[in-house]
């Protein structure tokens, strides 16, 4: 998982260097990358049920955010529609931020707050939400998440390392016999 969650973070960086110049281009690109790293996660540590409580939690936060959006009706900043409340990009990335969390530690979901919350940043700044929007699109998938998310069992040990020469965070994964 740890390594899944490094290249993914390193991807994300390279293509923010050199496909996405702009904020909210970065945002498109996190509101998919980060519930794909979640998914990831579940995958690299065979977990199934985790995988189940993931999509239980994706799927309520997507929907109940789409039912929002059609239900307050509010007009975004930039004036394009009205499906400004709450922020989609922003509870598609809390999502994943949150699952990692609530699912493996905290200590393995900090990069991925920040990038969610770049991801909110991204849409005020972009024009398209207010930041109401974008801290009720973060709680309602924090909500979701911490409702079908149970802590993964202990059959295996994370580390997390800091390296202040190279300014790297490194997450060493190791299977307990």
């Amino acid at each position: 998982m740890i390594k899944i969650i490094q290249k993914s973070i390193i991807i994300y960086f390279l293509s923010f260097l050199t496909a996405y110049s702009t904020e909210r281009k970065i945002g498109d690109v996190l509101q998919i990358g980060l519930p794909l790293t979640a998914i990831s996660s579940t995958y690299y540590m065979k977990d199934m049920d985790g995988l189940k409580s993931f999509l239980k939690s994706y799927i309520v936060t997507a929907g109940t955010t789409h039912l929002l959006k059609i239900a307050t009706h509010k007009r975004r900043p930039d004036g394009t529609d009205y499906l400004s409340f709450p922020s989609g990009h922003t509870s598609a990335a809390f999502t994943g931020a949150s699952f990692v969390h609530f699912r493996y530690g905290f200590k393995y979901s900090i990069p991925l707050y920040f990038l969610a919350s770049f991801t909110g940043y991204s849409r005020v700044e972009s024009n398209k939400h207010y930041v109401e929007d974008v801290i009720a699109g973060a709680g309602l998938a924090i909500l979701s998440s911490w409702y079908f998310t149970l802590p993964y069992s202990k059959k295996y040990s994370f580390h997390l390392n800091y390296n202040q020469n190279t300014k790297m965070i490194k997450l060493n994964f190791v299977k307990l016999f």
